[in-house]
């Protein structure tokens, strides 16, 4: 399965805030890898279960494909050097991207509590809960190493947290809301906050996507970096020969 390398981070976030799937946000300069990525202090490790080469370990100016040593040339040596250092350098502008997009879905978040009749207390609470998931968030991207620690179940379970933690709360709320309406014989009331709550269940996560719209420029101007990898890689083999695929770019 081939999955964005360098925007997995910036992607997965969405996830994590619940709306991947409605997010409508694409690397213009299709760029993809059957690769995981993970990033180490003197080394870049891509790791995947097949083909061969199923491990690539990039140094500052060395090359190591399945545990073999590739002989690399002073060129080739350049090429490596030059891919290690452009994609640390790329990495932390996908960091700032995932970093925003948490905040434009928490803000999106607290634009449509806004909307709601929530008590006091409860907006309190709201914002006590985003915060605190919103900081893990950051803290998750901007201390993470390895594009495995946003994939499948991880990103779910942050999803999941999302979610647990703030749903309950405005849905209590408002179910509260509404059966003292009810009790008071204001069934029209009721009637509308009952609606209110399965509203914003329903049409939550599109309203986030449309707000993750402003991210496009910021994914856009990702691709001249992206493609520059793409092209540095042309010329690598592994330690049979064959050349290297870390980063699939349409046209090369």
């Amino acid at each position: 399965m081939r999955t964005p390398l360098l925007l997995l981070l910036a992607m997965s976030t969405f996830a994590a805030t619940g709306v991947a799937t409605a997010a409508p946000l694409t690397l213009r300069c299709p760029a993809s890898s059957s690769y995981d990525l993970t990033v180490q202090p003197d080394r870049l490790v891509f790791d995947r279960t097949g083909p061969a080469p199923t491990r690539v370990v990039m140094g500052r100016s060395s090359l190591v494909t399945d545990g073999t040593p590739v002989a690399l040339n002073a060129e080739d040596q350049d090429r490596v050097a030059l891919f290690d250092r452009d994609l640390r350098a790329l990495l932390p502008r996908v960091r700032r991207v995932a970093g925003h997009g948490v905040d434009v879905a928490v803000q999106a978040i607290r634009d449509e509590a806004s909307g709601l009749s929530l008590a006091p207390a409860t907006r309190q609470l709201l914002d006590q809960h985003l915060a605190t998931d919103a900081d893990a968030l950051h803290q998750r991207i901007d201390t993470s190493q390895s594009t495995r620690d946003w994939q499948g179940d991880a990103v779910r379970q942050l999803g999941d947290q999302f979610a647990a933690d703030l749903g309950p709360i405005v849905a209590g709320d408002l179910g509260q809301q509404a059966l003292q309406a009810a009790m008071n014989g204001d069934l029209d009331t009721a009637s509308r906050l009952r609606d209110q709550a399965a509203d914003l269940a329903t049409t939550l996560q599109p309203r986030i996507a449309s707000r993750l719209k402003v991210l496009q420029p910021q994914i856009d101007a990702l691709c001249p970096s992206i493609e520059r990898l793409a092209g540095l890689q042309q010329g690598l083999r592994d330690a049979q020969g064959r050349p290297l695929q870390l980063l699939d770019a349409a046209g090369r």
